[in-house]
């Protein structure tokens, strides 16, 4: 069975370690864990990794993040992905620093990302949100997701990744349902 894991981000060092990349973050690190290299492909970097008898492929778009549905439609036709098993791995402002969701389907709610994907393959893919948090003043949103973490989110980051990472594998061993069941309430 095939998956196609997406983390969301903007390329480029300038965004590298911002709130925006986390989706990023959490793939470099996945694969890091697994001794997978990124390779520049159409749309995007790239790389397959086993998972027991699972076929995953790493996805970070080259797209930007605003046209992400671009990459993410051409991979799932490419490899012949079925929606379900998509997963997109996004920031989340309305979450909490560091809470972790994971949902089989809804809306964009108002991230750009997300939004661009819908209008390519609909709302009904899963999807991990990563919390970030919504500390910043009224209009300041953009400044805020295109900075990096805090000092004191810094030191919880790997620990959140590291649960992240968990989820993605949980939901390619044991699918959607269980995997909710297991992290969502924590």
């Amino acid at each position: 069975m095939k998956y196609l894991i997406a983390g969301l981000g903007n390329i480029g060092p300038d965004y590298e370690r911002t709130r925006h990349n986390i989706g990023f973050m959490v793939l470099d690190a996945f694969a890091k864990a697994s001794n997978a290299v990124f390779e520049d492909n159409r749309y995007g970097f790239t790389t397959e990794m086993r998972l027991r008898n699972k076929s995953l492929i790493l996805l970070k778009p080259s797209t930007f993040m605003n046209l992400s549905g671009n990459a993410i439609r051409y991979w799932m036709q490419k490899e012949k992905i079925e929606t379900e098993n998509l997963l997109v791995v996004v920031d989340d402002l309305a979450l909490p620093f560091g809470t972790l969701r994971l949902k089989s389907k809804g809306s964009d709610a108002g991230h750009n990302g997300l939004k661009h994907i819908q209008g390519l393959i609909g709302q009904n893919y899963p999807r991990l949100r990563f919390g970030i948090g919504n500390e910043f003043p009224r209009g300041a949103q953009v400044d805020y997701v295109l900075d990096e973490f805090s000092p004191e989110e810094k030191l919880l980051l790997p620990n959140r990744i590291e649960t992240a990472i968990d989820i993605i594998r949980s939901f390619c061993l044991a699918g959607i349902n269980n995997t909710m069941n297991q992290y969502n309430n924590k």
